[in-house]
């Protein structure tokens, strides 16, 4: 029986040549949104040192609360503050008062507090429609009190928008904005960020269309785990994430109403819930950890671009920080946290991740045991592989065959792994493909390891999965 070409090349590679090499694209950043809808949160001198200890070092606010600004002062932490829905009428209809509050707000506090941006409204098509008209002109208020402060170029303007504002979002290659918003507002908006150096800010929650479509959208699909994947009629691409699908739908809204390639897309809110009512369907804590974990790992790596836009990096924050135990409306509303108000973790995300490379696997992008630099975390935090109860590492089919054939020729080779049982005839050579088969031998390899922090990665070919995941009559070990 002839070998699978991804085999015999991982065979051959391992014995001979030397290794492939295969970088990630530059990383994005994660960071989070601290909310404070809740009367029993920590001070914010103590927030911050949650913050520094977890290495998260963005932080998008809600507002301009003072003592959260002072406390965050002289931390290095970015900050994104927030003016409020209901100042947007007096900010877009006077620039004396934009430029007031800009000065109170922003100035004020800048440098010592590193202010990054401001979010003008929130949300404000789905939440204050009457608002909609003020928007753009309050955001070129702003950003014009920012320039008369010489602050334009370190701090920039935008607006959190919601799915909503899309008539269509499926599939993504017929991603079109509302008639009644498209051209009296996202175009001008759209023409402020490009001639401002800004970004769009997207709130997107794929829990929201999993809990509403559980029968026809797969759990894992929605988790970033492994998935048959879905194909995009219209643009013949195929999908592996939920998440990618909403992002190439605004993609797609956005190219219809001109060229803005050079405007770049932040998540700004997206998040899964540890908790629901009995038709949230999906909102457990399992789910949230895989999603918001499997989130991080994937931007931290480089490999976070989208079928449509493949090279894109992507910047994201988590929501949220805390469960908010005031929020109004359904009980996943109150159990969005990453944290409870007492400062312990809802589920095991850690927002720490190893350094780069080490030379003894030829400059992959990945740690062959932890390695040096395991213990420092980069800016904008990340997610650490969990050392205790179970988990999997297997491949990540949106990387790609190139790099997934790198990634399998280390581990057989000289990662150490052991692949007798992928090979013809063996237990687990059944399915074949070079996916299962790189599952097989990412998980061995990373169970050899030890599940050390750095050794599910392979320069984003791969990632941790907290359930077994399923390969034909192949169980992989959670253990070696």
């Amino acid at each position: 029986m002839a070998l699978p070409r991804h085999l015999l090349v991982a065979i051959l590679l391992a014995a001979a040549l030397p290794l492939l090499l295969v970088r990630p694209a530059e990383a994005g950043t994660v960071g989070v949104n601290y909310g404070r809808v809740a009367n029993n949160l920590p001070n914010p001198s103590a927030v911050v040192q949650l913050l520094k200890q977890q290495g998260i070092t963005q932080v998008k606010l809600y507002d301009t609360e003072p003592t959260v600004l002072r406390a965050l002062a002289n931390t290095g932490i970015k900050v994104v503050v927030a003016l409020p829905n209901e100042q947007l009428a007096a900010a877009a209809s006077r620039a004396s008062y934009a430029l007031a509050w800009v000065r109170r707000n922003v100035a004020a506090y800048y440098p010592a507090t590193q202010i990054q941006g401001i979010a003008v409204g929130n949300e404000v098509f789905a939440t204050d429609k009457n608002a909609t008209a003020q928007l753009v002109p309050a955001m070129t208020n702003v950003h014009a009190a920012l320039t008369r402060l010489n602050l334009d170029k370190a701090v920039k303007v935008s607006s959190p928008i919601a799915l909503t504002a899309l008539a269509s979002s499926y599939p993504p290659s017929a991603g079109a904005f509302r008639e009644d918003l498209a051209q009296a507002v996202m175009k001008p908006m759209l023409d402020f960020l490009a001639q401002t150096g800004s970004y769009v800010m997207m709130n997107a929650y794929p829990f929201f269309a999993y809990s509403a479509s559980a029968d026809v959208i797969s759990l894992d699909y929605a988790l970033f785990r492994p998935n048959d994947g879905v194909l995009d009629p219209g643009s013949g691409l195929k999908y592996y994430s939920l998440l990618d699908a909403q992002l190439d739908a605004v993609f797609t809204a956005v190219s219809k109403l001109g060229n803005y390639n050079g405007v770049h897309v932040v998540v700004s809110e997206t998040g899964w819930p540890s908790k629901g009512d009995a038709k949230e369907t999906g909102a457990a804590a399992a789910n949230a950890a895989a999603y918001n974990g499997n989130l991080v790992r994937r931007v931290l790596s480089g490999n976070a671009g989208t079928p449509r836009r493949p090279d894109a990096d992507m910047d994201v924050y988590l929501f949220a920080l805390f469960n908010e135990n005031q929020k109004p409306g359904p009980t996943s509303e109150r159990n969005y946290g990453v944290f409870y108000p007492n400062q312990q973790k809802v589920y095991d995300v850690d927002f720490v991740l190893g350094g780069g490379g080490s030379k003894s696997n030829g400059g992959l992008g990945w740690q062959d045991n932890g390695g040096p630099g395991s213990g420092s975390a980069p800016t904008g935090g990340g997610v650490k592989a969990t050392t205790t109860g179970e988990a999997w590492c297997v491949a990540n089919a949106m990387a790609g065959e190139e790099r997934l054939q790198a990634a399998l020729d280390y581990a057989c080779g000289p990662g150490g792994a052991d692949c007798k049982a992928i090979q013809p005839g063996a237990a687990c050579f059944e399915p074949n493909t070079m996916a299962a088969h790189a599952s097989y031998a990412f998980n061995n390899y990373y169970q050899r390891k030890g599940r050390s922090i750095g050794t599910c990665d392979f320069a984003g070919a791969a990632y941790v999965v907290n359930q077994a995941p399923k390969m034909g009559k192949c169980d992989l070990p959670s253990t070696v």
